[in-house]
């Protein structure tokens, strides 16, 4: 039982480890679940199937804890006076076959004054006498909550001039149901009904049903005239040294704990916002990014262009030092444009500044989403240089459109078949004039078929030229083309880059949630469990 608790706790701070390191919650709110306490009362003993009741006085200075703990011992073991603080150290009062010989580091040993007896109806009992919770001193409270957690039932004493003390409260509250509690209203020999009932409302209103309350006199004797319960108090602590209900309260106090925990766990849970609040982030960036697309594209018109004659220009060098000589002198190299400038670069930033204000109000932790988009905030301008230089080599290598190339393709084949049909045209007629001059009387070659002839020569060179000419695609504008084609496929890629970040942080949350989510289920049967065989008593002692 005590190492399923133990487990959880430790999966629950390694989880809050975890999400804490990635940025999903705050150092300050993982502090609770890092710090939370897995002690148990079991902790103490070795032997955890057979182990006494641990009973603790718990109260204020001046309020006659020591008292009665003398009185339950017959003896002066527990230090008692009028100074205060009176109590600075832990008593314990119990069985010589009991052994405590090994107590957690928390508790140190020279704090602790041991008592032992030979009584056996006490023997299955630890009496213990806590320092003054309320004392000025801070070892006296760090003292009272390091053994907080090792107790089973509290004996909370109060003084008629005393039970209404604050801090007594915050402790009560803080505790809760973690431990049985029964309440001593000591020094009744100076009370009055009325400081009784309101006691007695005040517990109710702290979530007992019906508090056992027991007035109890502050000296070791009291007359028999005075009414004094110590002698029940003693006996329904005695009754509830068994087994089984020891058993109980520590199945009880386990349940309280893992119900503590799966608040605990569920609070930074909720710190870690919504799969439906990243959705909504995603839905903001995909309806945004378009207008600072807008706006880019207007910044761009101006340095496209520039780029664009720097590559027609690029493309032309490029070919007229192939029909150079190799020995030829080399032209300086042109220098590039930079297109995704300062002024781009403070767009995009704006925009990814805007989304983790976004972010932000619809509570979702900043700083894993900061994480993930940092390195997409200088990768934007490397995109937009490879997509629109690749779109730009693209575009100067097939200038123009289709139709255009299919014409041009047409006009380099005239240009060089209707000069070929020309000539062998010419050609037939020469040979035919030749063979008709030795038949007949005709000439053989007129001045006019010599004029005609050198026209459609020249036509059929100079037609195709000039058509190939009119139609070659401009270097420019292809390159204007390509660059803008390869600008929007940039910005498309960007959207989808932060996408997809966007996404992974969703995933990232899924991830810590599926591991946290069989913690939780855990914690939440304790909450469900009955606890089997609970005495009347018992149950009144139990914040229900």
């Amino acid at each position: 039982m005590d190492y399923d608790y133990s487990d959880l706790v430790a999966q629950a701070k390694q989880w809050v480890n975890e999400v804490s390191s990635a940025g999903w919650i705050s150092e300050q709110d993982a502090k609770p679940l890092l710090e939370y306490d897995e002690r148990t009362p079991d902790s103490l003993f070795s032997d955890s199937q057979s182990r006494p009741l641990i009973v603790a006085f718990l109260g204020g200075s001046g309020v006659g804890k020591s008292t009665l703990l003398n009185r339950l011992a017959g003896d002066d073991i527990a230090r008692t006076g009028v100074e205060r603080p009176t109590s600075k150290e832990v008593t314990l009062y119990h069985h010589r076959s009991v052994e405590l010989s090994k107590l957690p580091e928390a508790l140190p040993i020279e704090k602790i004054k041991m008592a032992a007896h030979d009584d056996d109806s006490k023997k299955n009992i630890i009496w213990i006498d806590m320092p003054d919770f309320d004392s000025t001193e801070a070892k006296n409270k760090e003292l009272v909550l390091g053994w907080l957690p090792h107790i089973d039932v509290l004996v909370y004493v109060v003084s008629p001039e005393r039970y209404r003390d604050n801090k007594a409260w915050q402790i009560l509250l803080a505790e809760g149901g973690r431990h049985a509690w029964l309440f001593a209203l000591n020094q009744w020999d100076k009370g009055q009904p009325e400081q009784y009932d309101d006691f007695i409302k005040q517990l109710k209103q702290a979530g007992f049903d019906n508090p056992i309350v027991y007035r109890t006199s502050c000296v070791s004797e009291p007359e028999k005239t005075q009414l004094d319960e110590f002698a029940t108090l003693q006996q329904t602590i005695e009754s509830l040294a068994n087994e089984h209900t020891i058993g109980q309260l520590e199945l009880r106090g386990l349940q309280v704990r893992k119900i503590d925990l799966k608040e605990k766990l569920q609070s930074s849970l909720d710190k870690m916002g919504s799969t439906d609040a990243i959705q909504q982030l995603v839905q903001y960036w995909q309806s945004s990014w378009p207008m600072t697309v807008d706006v880019l594209h207007k910044g761009f018109d101006w340095p496209l262009q520039q780029m664009a004659s720097i590559y027609a220009n690029r493309a032309g060098h490029l070919l007229s030092k192939i029909k150079k000589p190799s020995n030829a002198e080399s032209e300086p190299e042109i220098e590039k444009s930079v297109l995704w400038d300062e002024w781009a670069q403070g767009r995009y930033t704006d925009k990814l500044d805007e989304l983790i204000v976004k972010a932000d109000q619809l509570q979702l932790p900043i700083k894993p989403i900061k994480q993930e988009l940092l390195p997409h905030r200088e990768k934007a301008g490397r995109t937009i240089h490879s997509q629109t230089e690749l779109a730009a080599r693209q575009a100067l290598a097939n200038p123009g459109n289709k139709i255009q190339r299919v014409f041009l393709k047409f006009a380099r084949f005239c240009e060089f078949v209707l000069p070929l049909a020309a000539i062998g045209w010419v050609s037939y007629q020469v040979l035919k004039g030749f063979h008709d001059s030795n038949t007949t009387d005709q000439a053989y070659l007129s001045t006019d078929f010599a004029v005609h002839s050198g026209l459609l020569l020249a036509l059929s060179w100079l037609l195709p030229f000039f058509l190939r000419k009119q139609l070659k695609p401009s270097l420019e504008k292809s390159a204007l083309k390509g660059l803008k084609h390869g600008l929007s496929q940039a910005m498309a890629t960007i959207e989808v880059d932060i996408e997809t970040a966007l996404k992974q942080i969703a995933e990232q949350r899924e991830k810590y949630v599926a591991k946290v989510l069989p913690i939780l289920e855990q914690c939440k049967e304790a909450s469900t469990t009955k606890l089997e065989g609970e005495g009347e008593a018992l149950k009144r002692m139990l914040i229900q």
